[in-house]
Protein backbone atom coordinates (compact mmCIF):
# COMPACT_ATOMS: atom_id res chain seq x y z
CA UNK A 1 0.00 0.00 0.00
CA UNK A 2 1.47 3.70 -0.72
CA UNK A 3 1.64 5.77 1.26
CA UNK A 4 1.21 9.64 0.55
CA UNK A 5 2.29 12.16 2.99
CA UNK A 6 -0.64 14.29 3.90
CA UNK A 7 -0.27 18.05 4.48
CA UNK A 8 -3.04 20.53 5.91
CA UNK A 9 -3.11 24.25 7.13
CA UNK A 10 -4.33 25.93 9.90
CA UNK A 11 -5.32 29.52 10.03
CA UNK A 12 -5.66 31.16 13.32
CA UNK A 13 -5.11 35.20 14.65
CA UNK A 14 -2.52 35.79 17.79
CA UNK A 15 -3.80 38.68 19.64
CA UNK A 16 -1.01 41.04 20.56
CA UNK A 17 -0.24 41.56 23.92
CA UNK A 18 -1.53 44.72 25.82
CA UNK A 19 2.49 46.03 25.33
CA UNK A 20 2.51 45.49 22.23
CA UNK A 21 -0.69 47.36 21.76
CA UNK A 22 0.34 50.18 23.73
CA UNK A 23 4.04 50.61 22.08
CA UNK A 24 4.35 52.84 18.79
CA UNK A 25 4.36 50.95 15.57
CA UNK A 26 8.18 51.62 15.02
CA UNK A 27 9.42 50.92 18.78
CA UNK A 28 11.11 48.11 19.41
CA UNK A 29 10.93 46.22 22.60
CA UNK A 30 13.71 47.14 25.11
CA UNK A 31 16.91 44.56 26.23
CA UNK A 32 16.36 45.17 29.71
CA UNK A 33 12.91 43.25 30.69
CA UNK A 34 12.35 44.15 34.12
CA UNK A 35 13.13 47.04 36.89
CA UNK A 36 16.86 47.78 37.99
CA UNK A 37 17.20 46.22 41.54
CA UNK A 38 18.54 49.25 42.55
CA UNK A 39 14.78 51.78 42.31
CA UNK A 40 13.03 50.53 44.11
CA UNK A 41 11.73 52.40 47.57
CA UNK A 42 11.55 50.49 50.77
CA UNK A 43 8.84 48.44 51.31
CA UNK A 44 7.80 50.20 54.67
CA UNK A 45 7.47 53.04 52.48
CA UNK A 46 5.22 51.21 50.35
CA UNK A 47 3.17 50.09 53.61
CA UNK A 48 2.96 53.49 55.10
CA UNK A 49 1.75 55.27 51.92
CA UNK A 50 -1.09 52.86 51.90
CA UNK A 51 -1.80 53.14 55.68
CA UNK A 52 -2.36 56.51 54.96
CA UNK A 53 -4.05 56.14 52.08
CA UNK A 54 -6.47 53.90 53.67
CA UNK A 55 -6.86 56.00 56.72
CA UNK A 56 -8.04 58.67 54.70
CA UNK A 57 -10.26 56.70 52.30
CA UNK A 58 -11.95 55.87 55.55
CA UNK A 59 -12.50 59.55 57.19
CA UNK A 60 -14.06 60.32 53.96
CA UNK A 61 -16.32 57.76 53.84
CA UNK A 62 -15.54 55.97 50.52
CA UNK A 63 -14.93 52.83 52.75
CA UNK A 64 -17.01 52.49 56.06
CA UNK A 65 -14.49 50.17 58.26
CA UNK A 66 -11.30 47.22 58.24
CA UNK A 67 -13.44 44.59 56.21
CA UNK A 68 -14.18 46.58 53.47
CA UNK A 69 -10.71 47.82 52.99
CA UNK A 70 -9.91 43.54 53.05
CA UNK A 71 -12.19 42.96 50.44
CA UNK A 72 -11.30 45.44 47.99
CA UNK A 73 -7.68 44.51 48.71
CA UNK A 74 -8.18 41.15 48.39
CA UNK A 75 -5.97 40.48 51.65
CA UNK A 76 -7.34 39.37 55.34
CA UNK A 77 -8.53 41.34 58.10
CA UNK A 78 -5.86 40.96 60.37
CA UNK A 79 -3.38 42.22 57.57
CA UNK A 80 -5.14 45.47 57.49
CA UNK A 81 -5.34 45.31 61.06
CA UNK A 82 -1.17 45.30 60.62
CA UNK A 83 -0.97 47.99 57.96
CA UNK A 84 -3.54 50.58 59.50
CA UNK A 85 -1.58 50.18 62.50
CA UNK A 86 1.06 52.12 61.29
CA UNK A 87 -1.22 55.54 60.63
CA UNK A 88 -1.17 55.74 64.30
CA UNK A 89 2.76 56.59 63.84
CA UNK A 90 3.14 60.28 64.73
CA UNK A 91 3.22 62.53 61.65
CA UNK A 92 6.79 63.13 61.85
CA UNK A 93 7.72 59.70 62.00
CA UNK A 94 5.50 59.18 58.78
CA UNK A 95 6.89 61.99 57.10
CA UNK A 96 10.26 60.33 57.82
CA UNK A 97 9.20 57.04 56.23
CA UNK A 98 7.98 58.46 53.28
CA UNK A 99 10.98 59.94 52.91
CA UNK A 100 13.48 56.93 52.87
CA UNK A 101 15.26 56.80 49.80
CA UNK A 102 15.43 54.49 47.28
CA UNK A 103 17.78 51.31 47.93
CA UNK A 104 19.03 48.38 46.08
CA UNK A 105 16.16 45.52 46.37
CA UNK A 106 13.90 48.05 48.78
CA UNK A 107 16.03 46.55 51.74
CA UNK A 108 16.17 49.24 54.66
CA UNK A 109 16.82 48.36 58.23
CA UNK A 110 13.83 49.10 60.18
CA UNK A 111 11.62 46.54 59.83
CA UNK A 112 7.33 46.78 59.34
CA UNK A 113 7.64 44.47 62.67
CA UNK A 114 9.59 47.38 64.26
CA UNK A 115 7.61 50.09 63.27
CA UNK A 116 4.33 48.56 64.43
CA UNK A 117 5.99 47.99 67.62
CA UNK A 118 6.51 51.74 67.82
CA UNK A 119 2.88 52.38 66.49
CA UNK A 120 1.80 50.32 69.44
CA UNK A 121 2.66 53.19 71.52
CA UNK A 122 -0.07 55.60 72.63
CA UNK A 123 1.94 58.83 72.93
CA UNK A 124 3.61 60.33 69.91
CA UNK A 125 6.38 61.19 72.72
CA UNK A 126 7.46 58.32 73.43
CA UNK A 127 7.45 57.07 69.45
CA UNK A 128 9.66 59.69 68.83
CA UNK A 129 11.97 58.66 71.19
CA UNK A 130 11.59 54.79 70.34
CA UNK A 131 11.80 55.80 67.06
CA UNK A 132 15.28 58.06 67.68
CA UNK A 133 16.59 54.91 70.10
Amino acid sequence: MDQKLKTFEIEFQLKPSVRALNRPSDEQPSETVGRSRFDRYPRIVQVVALAIHFQDMLDRGEIRNYADLARLGCISRERISQVMMLAWLAPDIQQEVLGLPKTPGGRFPVSETALRTIARVASWAEQRTRWEG
